[in-house]
């Protein structure tokens, strides 16, 4: 039984839904089991249901105002460089409302209701696809089953997985304070494993090559956002562990996908042309790397025939 499985990443979300796209439309790789975290939650009720399209629509032309209504940084974009600098009006602004965090991504909400429609839903409730939140009061990670929801608290799911606080809202439902579900298990492979999967396409949106080196820390919020960074690195390093460990030790096959390059220092940085770049390389990336699909170049036949006479000899 074959399992997708999509890291947390952001805006790199887009490199996630090009791989995507290549192995369920040109591969059909046959997905029994749907399992995202953060951004990878975003993708994997559309891709459920087949619906690249529409998908691909979405993470090449969304916006930093499509996600946020107060964000917490500006932008200057240099020389193709982006640069970010504390927005203090907004911060003191949601301070002073009473807010508990130092952004509000309350246009995310609007977003993905507007992107995964209820007939959609409909649809996707007939798969099984989950979910990763975290709670913030139990300190523990949930998984939320679609099946088991209803359209509205489905959404909400969704955007509460999505939400990387203190950066973006923080989501209030059934009494508990809901957060990314990043912050406690990126790269969900042992739920997938759990759920009875047997062969897992797992797509990690962090480099696989050696990291390079950060510029220099600016200011409070960029040094906030770097040790973020840096604790969820390190639980991406935990979570592939845990489930190689798992996948060796129930024998289970897993295919990963990772880019070769850097995407982005920041990956709350939202920009069409970039996203529309990286949701092409992810083709690409999916092409080589599909295990139905790989090319696999013919023998050399004068090695071959040299090697077979050697051994007669």
């Amino acid at each position: 039984m074959k399992a997708l499985v999509i890291s947390g990443g952001g805006s790199k979300g887009a490199f996630a839904g090009g791989i995507a796209e290549y192995l369920i439309n040109v591969c059909k790789r046959d997905y029994k089991i749907f399992i995202g975290s953060s951004t990878g939650s975003l993708l994997v009720p559309l891709l459920s249901i087949g619906n690249t399209d529409k998908l691909k629509h979405v993470f090449t032309t969304v916006t930093q105002d499509d996600i946020f209504n107060n964000c917490p940084f500006l932008l200057k974009k240099k020389k193709n460089v982006y640069k970010t600098k504390i927005n203090h009006l907004g911060i003191v602004k949601m301070f002073l409302e009473g807010k508990k965090t130092f952004g509000e991504s309350e246009n995310l909400r609007d977003l993905i209701f507007k992107t995964i429609t209820e007939s959609d839903f409909e649809l996707i409730k007939k798969n099984d696809v989950h979910i990763t939140v975290s709670n913030l009061n139990t300190m523990a990670v949930e998984y939320k089953e679609a099946k088991d929801c209803t359209y509205t608290d489905f959404c909400e799911w969704v955007w509460a997985s999505a939400s990387l606080v203190p950066f973006m809202s923080l989501v209030t439902k059934n009494g508990y304070e809901y957060a990314d579900g990043g912050m406690g298990n990126i790269v969900p492979i042992y739920q997938a494993i759990q759920k009875g999967a047997t062969e897992l396409d797992i797509i990690v949106l962090k480099t696989n090559e050696n990291p390079v080196n950060k510029l220099p820390i600016r200011n409070a919020l960029d040094l906030t956002s770097r040790v973020f960074s840096f604790m969820l690195n390190q639980i991406v390093t935990d979570d592939l562990i845990i489930g190689r460990l798992e996948g060796m030790n129930k024998k289970i096959k897993l295919n990963f996908y990772y880019s070769k390059k850097e995407l982005t220092t920041n990956s709350l940085i939202f920009d069409p042309v970039q996203m529309a770049e990286w949701w092409q390389y992810g083709y690409s990336v999916g092409k080589e790397n599909c295990p139905d699909c790989r090319t696999i170049d013919p023998p050399d036949v004068a090695k071959v025939v040299a090697s077979a006479v050697q051994h007669m000899k």
